[in-house]
């Protein structure tokens, strides 16, 4: 990497993230997350040729490494931010650890139920709806009105 090219700070990313709606936090994270996956997976490829003594892939290998410790220092400072404001956090993507499960290392269908894409939806579209305020989707109250929905055929707007 060229000295030009330094990467932002923490403090200063943390900064800059301070003035964006929640929703941008969200998608930054999830960007974020995109990125590691593709350097996860070109870090897959390299290690083959750095391990036949290639020094380049080597150091490329390396530099990787580097970005995604950043990178996760990145989500870190999304989900402080988040929480800073009274929100949930609710990441649609694994952590790094987890990521290298889903590319192959790890066990099939090894997720938790935190990273459920439909509860975590659902935990986001609720606090949204309501003003910040987090709804459990399973409680008592919300399925009697799904129940109520799925009895009145009218039309909802």
């Amino acid at each position: 990497m060229s000295s030009a090219a330094a990467p932002i700070s923490a403090a200063s990313f943390a900064e800059a993230i301070q003035d964006l709606p929640l929703g941008n936090l969200h998608s930054k994270a999830a960007e974020i997350r995109n990125s590691m996956q593709h350097l996860l997976a070109s870090n897959a490829q390299l290690q083959t040729f750095a391990d036949e003594g290639d020094q380049d892939c080597a150091e490329a290998l390396q530099e990787n490494v580097d970005v995604l410790s950043r990178m996760e220092s990145r989500v870190s400072l999304l989900k402080q931010e988040v929480e800073r404001r009274g929100f949930m956090w609710a990441e649609m993507g694994p952590s790094i650890d987890e990521q290298q499960g889903i590319n192959g290392v790890g066990e099939a269908n090894d997720l938790t139920d935190d990273h459920s894409a439909n509860g975590q939806a659902q935990a986001i579209v609720s606090q949204q709806n309501n003003g910040g305020a987090s709804i459990d989707p399973n409680s008592e109250s919300q399925q009697r009105a799904t129940e109520s929905e799925r009895e009145d055929p009218g039309m909802h707007l």
